[in-house]
């Protein structure tokens, strides 16, 4: 997206420039009055997803690319490709050579097959595999599944904006995130920035919570008010920002103009981490990666885990976008419910089903048989056999075989003597 500035004296005259330079397409993102001395102007800030061209409304179609328009035919040609991928798929599933692996690697990848991993990752790993018959999983994984723990040292960024779809927990892990901070380092001024005003519940609760722990909370709407914010606030040492769900026809850097943080992660001291629950389906995760999709520094926060069934989505995501994972969260409360990832717990979450806060429960040992003295050698009630032989009423020594069952009840059910 890029952003330009337009000035005239009232807000009639700057839309009419704007509207004949960029056309409809252009996204106003602030408008102000400013004033000095006796003169004043009108000014605004406008946003276009692809360059255009002075003096032609519209511009001209530009490549796709993250936040940018899609050429003519592009839906299309990507549904087509998607099938032939598929197709290709399952043509070359049945000629892996899974006898090629170990016991224990080939144990290891039907497993991620059941839970849900795509089938070029699981080609990937069949091929890294082969190659190698005392490579680890858990060591190709950890090539395809990168981790970067949450906290001061790994993340120093001082803005940290956290976007995901509505209700995938944005704000409760956002919030979570905060606090872990502020365990890390007490004196740490933690500043929270509500830039979905329009939801009620959200305000509410990142308002209540920064009450209680002594957080800052603002908000922010346009990128007028986050540079306030900034201005306001120069000895936060970390911004949190909680920005609104993007919409199916939108895109995250739209979003992120907004806010005046176009090219976050771009190396200017801004991180972007999207936040997702793996319960999505294949194809909406892969419309809400095209959706979210940015450039430059980022990470993957994986929210209600509780929740889940299955955890290959946590392999797909990571291999599709390449993002590292850098928070799990889980559970209704705020405390003990987010843990910082480490590869330990990403591997007992993804084949032991395993959560970070839960402690694997241990068989409880079988109680010992209670021995009471009987008289007659019976113990408990039963009949006691000895080394002797039997000593039971109405029973025969000679009359049980072998394999412990009387030969006269063989008969009788009509089993070969």
């Amino acid at each position: 997206m890029q952003i330009k500035t337009y000035t005239g004296r009232n807000a009639t005259a700057v839309l009419a420039k704007i509207k004949a330079e960029l056309g409809p397409d252009a996204v106003i993102l602030s408008s102000r009055e400013c004033r000095e001395g006796d003169r004043t102007w009108h000014e605004m800030s406008v946003g276009i997803e692809h360059a255009a061209a002075p003096g032609v409304a519209g511009g001209s179609a530009a490549s796709g690319g993250p936040g940018g328009p899609v050429p003519p035919g592009w839906e299309e040609w990507h549904r087509e490709w998607s099938q032939m991928k598929e197709h290709l798929f399952a043509l070359m599933k049945p000629a892996l050579r899974m006898e090629d692996l170990t016991p224990r690697q080939r144990v290891a990848l039907e497993y991620l097959t059941r839970e849900g991993v795509d089938d070029g990752v699981a080609m990937t790993l069949h091929r890294r595999l082969a190659a190698d018959s005392g490579a680890s999983v858990l060591e190709a994984l950890a090539d395809i599944v990168p981790v970067r723990g949450w906290g001061l040292a790994a993340w120093p960024q001082r803005a940290h904006v956290f976007a995901g779809p509505f209700g995938a927990g944005k704000t409760t892990a956002m919030l979570r995130m905060a606090l872990a901070l502020r365990r890390e380092k007490p004196d740490l001024k933690i500043v929270l920035v509500n830039a979905d005003c329009g939801r009620g519940h959200g305000r509410l609760l990142l308002k209540h919570y920064a009450e209680l722990s002594d957080l800052v909370y603002r908000e922010a709407s346009t990128a007028a008010e986050f540079a306030a914010i900034l201005r306001e606030c120069p000895d936060a040492g970390r911004i949190l920002v909680d920005l609104p769900g993007v919409a199916r026809d939108g895109s995250l850097a739209r979003q992120l103009a907004i806010l005046g943080l176009s090219g976050a992660g771009a190396g200017n001291g801004v991180a972007v981490h999207l936040v997702l629950p793996p319960h999505h389906g294949p194809a909406q995760m892969t419309a809400l990666l095209a959706r979210y999709a940015f450039e430059g520094t980022g990470s993957l926060v994986w929210t209600k885990l509780d929740e889940a069934c299955t955890f290959g989505a946590l392999v797909n995501v990571a291999a599709a976008c390449g993002l590292p994972v850098s928070a799990l969260s889980y559970g209704p409360g705020m405390r003990n419910s987010l843990a910082a990832a480490s590869d330990a717990a990403l591997w007992r979450l993804l084949f032991k089903r395993q959560l970070p806060g839960e402690v694997p429960a241990r068989a409880e040992p079988r109680p010992a048989a209670r021995v009471a003295a009987q008289p007659d050698g019976q113990i408990g009630g039963q009949t006691a056999i000895r080394p002797g032989g039997l000593r039971s009423e109405g029973i025969r020594p000679e009359g049980i075989r072998t394999d412990g069952i009387s030969a006269g009840t063989r008969s009788a059910v009509g089993a070969r003597p």
